[in-house]
């Protein structure tokens, strides 16, 4: 009943490419007539420890690493089309991280091809090659576990008797499609793609069969997806690098200039906030043999999004985006209920923000939350930073009786996100914060604001009353050794 609700038949595919299948390269690959786009394979271990964030400001949902960093970003728009590719060698933990992503994509699929070592070494990719039992029962717990279509990934084996061997079994799973690498484990891009293998499995089989490896050999125009099609005696065709290359070889309207293409992407990783060295990467993968043109070389040392825009000349559109994007935050964060608290995991969090005209130029809540803990005998308060990628804002976590607070607002400076986190702590617990308005809670001590005021933190202070304490003894000392520290105007010790 899931497989009905996609078909893998008479479809061509962005195929998944890791660091490429991010979600400006798919939403593109969409624009230009792609009926499928796969993301990168994406590890379980690591997206088994996502938490799932709508992202109100960019209108996406988010799979958010304990770190902050984004994992796996989509979209309403790819809702429909776009397949999440993991990797895996544990049922279990397939399960786990296919029920995360399972109301947010049209079907999960399980990577069996990938030759690299950074897959293979855990016994995903193609190390399951060899281990077809596995490979059962990874693709019998999905298919009964969810309920989205499950497809799989694979490379050709040695032989060609191994090979539909395999694929009749994985056929036995109930999978919705089976997309087959023309390619051994072995074998690169340089090597040729064996569509007579790709086309006996197909003959083998009753489901779905998507072609993959043709993008040197076979596929470099639209015109070409057909042919290679014809020749594996496939269902569909799913392509890699001939779309990473120029995502317009999905249009049948011919190829685009390839500036045009990187334009258009740009444009997407600018409004989606995509990761800079990620976009950069993509951009690298488009200019090919012009990596070392005048453009390519600006790209190459552009840190930030905005240096790669200024590249493309698209500043203006940069500034404009990151305008609206502010704005919807702005909003977002007024109408949030303030005092309202919310659990996230063992962190209590509330939304607010520190305003630094509520307070007295000498006063913080960060100062009063210390001198509470000193009152109650208790540790120094210790907090945490984490900066965020997109926008390079700050979020602090105050940790202080082995509990913790934090605002979840973000903060565009450590020392205010460490501020914000105080005031949390402060509030949750009912202690004074020294606003303006305030009643004297005696926190803070005279001394301590006067020095503020003079602009003397209470170590400085220490420091000097200790110099002058040690000046004032020299100076006695000198009167005693030249014999007047009898002196009628001055007092005996």
């Amino acid at each position: 009943m899931a497989a009905s609700r996609l078909s893998f038949r008479n479809i061509t595919a962005l195929a998944p490419m890791v660091r490429v299948g991010t979600l400006p390269m798919r939403l593109l690959a969409l624009d230009y007539g792609a009926d499928l786009v796969y993301c990168e394979e994406l590890i379980d271990i690591k997206m088994a420890q996502c938490h799932r964030v709508v992202n109100e400001v960019l209108e996406t949902v988010d799979f958010v690493a304990p770190d902050e960093r984004v994992m796996f970003r989509t979209c309403e728009r790819e809702k429909d089309r776009v397949v999440f590719q993991m990797g895996t060698s544990d049922p279990d933990r397939a399960l786990t991280v296919a029920r995360l992503v399972e109301k947010d994509v049209a079907a999960v699929d399980v990577n069996m091809g990938c030759p690299k070592e950074y897959s293979t070494k855990g016994g995903m990719g193609a190390a399951l090659l060899s281990d077809p039992d596995k490979i059962e029962a990874i693709l019998k717990k999905l298919v009964t576990g969810l309920s989205i279509p499950v497809t799989c990934k694979i490379r050709i084996l040695p032989s060609l008797e191994e090979t539909l061997s395999l694929v009749q079994r994985i056929e036995r799973t109930g999978v919705a499609a089976i997309a087959v690498h023309g390619r051994m484990k072995e074998e690169r891009p340089r090597h040729p793609v064996h569509c007579d293998y790709i086309q006996a499995v197909a003959q083998a089989v009753s489901i779905p069969v998507i072609a993959n490896g043709g993008s040197l050999d076979l596929v470099k125009t639209n015109g070409d997806i057909e042919e290679f099609r014809k020749a594996a005696g496939a269902s569909s065709v799913m392509l890699a690098r001939a779309a990473m290359w120029n995502a317009s070889v999905f249009s049948n309207q011919g190829p685009l200039p390839v500036e045009t293409v990187m334009e258009e992407y740009l444009k997407y990783a600018i409004q989606y906030e995509n990761n800079a060295f990620n976009t950069k990467y993509c951009l690298c993968q488009m200019l090919r043999d012009k990596v070392e043109s005048p453009l390519g070389k600006q790209v190459q040392a552009a840190q930030t999004i905005a240096e790669i825009s200024e590249a493309y000349r698209l500043q203006e559109l940069y500034q404009q985006t990151q305008e609206r994007l502010q704005a919807r935050r702005d909003v977002l964060e007024s109408s949030s209920q303030p005092d309202r608290l919310v659990m996230d995991g063992d962190v209590t969090t509330m939304a607010v923000k520190f305003e630094r005209r509520e307070y007295p130029p000498q006063i913080t809540p960060k100062m009063f939350l210390l001198e509470w803990s000193r009152k109650e005998k208790l540790e120094q308060p210790l907090y945490e930073m984490v900066q965020r990628s997109q926008d390079r804002a700050f979020q602090s976590t105050v940790t202080i009786a082995g509990k913790k607070y934090r605002s979840s607002l973000w903060e565009k400076s450590k020392k205010f996100a460490e501020q914000a986190a105080a005031i949390v702590c402060l509030r949750v617990l009912g202690i004074p914060e020294g606003r303006i308005g305030e009643e004297d809670s005696g926190l803070v001590c005279k001394r301590k604001r006067e020095a503020k005021m003079n602009g003397i933190t209470e170590e400085e202070g220490i420091k000097k009353r200790h110099v002058t304490e040690q000046e004032t003894d020299n100076s006695k000392m000198a009167a005693v050794a030249n014999g007047d520290h009898h002196k009628p105007d001055t007092p005996p010790e």
